[in-house]
C-alpha cells in the first residue's frame, strides 16, 4: 500500500526559512539526507535517541511515500569529549570510540532503528578535511595560526542566517581562551595542532586533527555532494555547529550546503533540556531495561517532532499500555479471523480513511502525534467491529476487519512499531511485569491450573475464588477458544 512521489505535496518546516515548504528534491523521486550523530565518548542518552527516532521516521516515511532515499548519519570518532574520558579510564582515545560506537549500535538496534545507508566516522575522511580547509585557506576564508587553523567568520557576511543571532551580541559574548591563536573571538577551529598523547594526522600547516565542525562538512560532502535535501539534528545543533557547518561549506563550494534543516525538540527532564554536561540524562540502554522498545518508540512520537518533550515515568508507563492495547486488540482480530483466507466481497464503510488521514498528518511536516491519532482511529474502530459490528452481513464484518487489520503493517512500519506477533509482545510485556513486581509465577500458574480444573467439574464457585484470589495479586484472565490467558495488571 506504498504510495508514491506523485501524491500531494510533503511539506517540511525549514529552519532556514522558518517556514513549511513543500518538498522539492534537487534530484527527481531521491531524497538525500544527512544527520548529525553520536560523538562516541559515552552512551546514547534517550534525548539523542529521540532526535535519531525522529530522523528514522523521516526515512520511512519517504520510503513509504515511494522515494529513494540515501540516507548518512555520521559517527565523531575523534574529538575533546572522547580524549578526555579516555584519559579518565586510561584507554586509547580510538579504543574508547570503538567501544561506544559498538555500545550504540546494540542501543540503535534494541530501538528498532534503521541502519543508515552510510555510517562514515572522522578518521574515515582525513583527506577530505584536509581538502576542505585547502580550499577555504585558498579562497582567503580561513587562516592558520600556531599549527591551528580557523575560519575567519568576519570574512562570511552570511554568517548567523541559520540561527538569526546578532553577530554584535555574540562578539560581546564570545573571549579568545589561553592556547587559542584566534584573530577574532567568533573564529572557529578547523584543525588543531597537535598535543602530548593526542590523535594526529600529517596536514600541510602542521600535524594535528580536525575541529569539531568540518567533520561534517566534509562527510556529508563526500557521500551526498556539495548540496543535498535534508540536513538534520537535535535544536541545540543549530548553533554554533550546523551554522558552522554552512559557512564552512558555502564558503568553500559557493552553492547551499542544504535545501531543507531540521530539527527535533529537547526532551526534557524535571523542566531542564536533557544533556550529558548538565548531568541530568537517562541513557537509552537504561530506559530499554524499564520499558519496551517500541512503547518507547511511541512515546518518542507522541508529539510533534519539534516540540520539546517531557520524560518521565509514568509518561513512559502510558505509552507501554498504549502498546498493550494495540498488541491486545490484534490478537482479539487475529482469533476472530482465525487464520482462514477472506474472500472478497463488499466492505462496510470505507477502510481507507485511516491510511489517508494518517498520510495526511505525515504529508504535514512529518506530524506523528497526527499519525499516532489516525493510528488509534484504526483501533477503534477494529473494536467496535469485535464487540458491536454495525453491519448484520457476517462475511462483510469479516471482511472489512481483514482489511482493516492488513492496513496495521503498513502504517505501524513507518513509525516502527507493531512488529511483532501479538503473542510474543503480550508475553514479553507479561514477563517483564512479573520480573519487576517479583510475582511467584509458579504459584499464579497452578493457581489458573486449579481454575480450569475447577471450571472442567462446574466447581464454579471454587473457579471464582481461584479468579478473585489471581486479581488480588494483579493478575488479569481472558478466556478464550484457545484456553486462558493471563497477564499483570498495569
Amino acid at each position: 500500500m506504498s504510495a508514491t512521489h506523485s501524491s500531494p505535496a510533503l511539506s517540511v518546516y525549514n529552519t532556514l526559512t522558518r517556514r513549511k515548504e513543500p518538498l522539492a528534491p534537487l534530484r527527481p523521486g531521491e531524497v538525500r539526507l544527512y544527520v548529525c550523530g553520536p560523538t562516541v565518548y559515552s552512551w546514547v542518552h534517550i534525548g539523542n535517541a529521540r532526535t535519531f527516532t525522529v530522523f528514522d521516521v523521516v526515512v520511512r516515511y519517504l520510503r513509504h511515500r515511494g522515494y529513494r532515499v540515501s540516507y548518512v548519519r555520521n559517527y565523531t570518532d575523534v574529538d575533546d569529549k572522547i580524549i578526555n574520558a579516555a584519559r579518565e579510564t586510561g584507554e586509547d582515545p580510538a579504543a574508547l570510540a570503538e567501544r561506544f560506537i559498538e555500545a550504540f549500535e546494540d542501543d540503535a538496534r534494541a530501538l528498532g532503528l534503521l541502519s543508515p545507508d552510510v555510517s562514515p566516522r572522522v578518521t574515515e575522511v582525513i583527506p577530505e578535511i584536509r581538502a576542505l580547509i585547502q580550499a577555504l585557506l585558498d579562497q582567503g576564508v580561513a587562516y592558520a595560526a600556531g599549527g591551528d587553523v580557523y575560519f575567519q567568520v568576519s570574512c562570511w557576511p552570511e554568517y548567523a542566517k541559520l540561527s538569526r543571532r546578532n553577530l554584535d551580541d555574540l562578539r560581546a559574548g564570545e573571549r579568545v581562551t589561553p592556547g587559542e591563536h584566534k584573530r577574532e573571538p567568533l573564529d572557529f577551529a578547523l584543525w588543531k595542532a597537535e598535543k602530548p598523547g593526542e590523535p594526529a594526522w600529517d596536514a600541510p600547516w602542521g600535524r594535528g586533527r580536525p575541529g569539531w565542525h568540518i567533520e561534517c562538512s566534509a562527510m556529508s560532502e563526500k557521500y551526498l555532494g556539495t548540496t543535498f535535501d535534508i540536513h538534520g539534528g537535535g535544536l541545540d545543533l543549530i548553533f554554533p555547529h550546523h551554522e558552522n557547518e554552512i559557512a564552512q561549506s558555502e564558503a568553500a563550494q559557493h552553492i547551499p550546503l542544504a535545501k531543507v534543516w531540521m530539527h527535533a525538540g529537547f526532551l526534557e527532564l524535571e523542566n531542564a533540556k536533557m544533556s550529558k554536561s548538565l548531568g541530568n540524562v537517562v541513557q537509552l540502554r537504561h530506559a530499554l531495561a524499564k520499558v519496551d522498545p517500541e512503547a518507547l518508540r511511541l512515546f518518542f512520537l507522541s508529539s510533534h517532532y519539534r516540540n520539546q518533550l517531557a520524560f518521565s515515568d509514568d509518561a513512559l508507563a502510558d505509552a507501554e499500555k498504549r502498546m498493550e492495547y494495540f498488541y491486545e486488540t490484534l490478537q482479539r482480530v487475529d482469533e476472530r479471523l482465525g487464520g482462514r483466507e477472506v474472500k472478497p466481497g463488499p466492505l462496510h464503510g470505507d477502510p481507507d480513511v485511516h491510511l489517508r488521514a494518517f498520510e495526511q498528518a505525515m504529508d504535514d511536516d512529518f506530524n506523528t502525534a497526527g499519525a499516532l491519532a489516525a493510528l488509534s482511529g484504526l483501533f477503534a474502530q477494529l473494536n467496535e467491529y469485535l464487540d458491536k459490528p454495525p453491519a448484520p452481513d457476517r462475511a462483510m464484518v469479516v471482511r472489512t476487519l481483514a482489511t482493516l487489520r492488513a492496513v496495521v503493517p503498513t502504517m505501524g512500519g513507518v513509525l516502527g512499531i507493531l512488529q511483532s506477533s501479538p503473542l510474543a509482545w503480550l508475553e514479553r510485556r507479561r514477563d517483564r511485569l512479573v520480573a519487576q513486581r517479583k510475582l511467584d509465577r509458579e504459584l499464579v500458574e497452578r493457581l489458573i491450573a486449579e481454575r480450569s480444573e475447577a471450571r472442567k467439574q462446574k466447581d464454579f464457585a471454587r473457579s471464582d475464588a481461584m479468579r478473585n484470589r489471581l486479581l488480588e495479586m494483579g493478575v488479569e484472565l481472558r478466556d478464550g477458544a484457545g484456553g486462558t490467558q493471563w497477564k499483570v495488571r498495569s
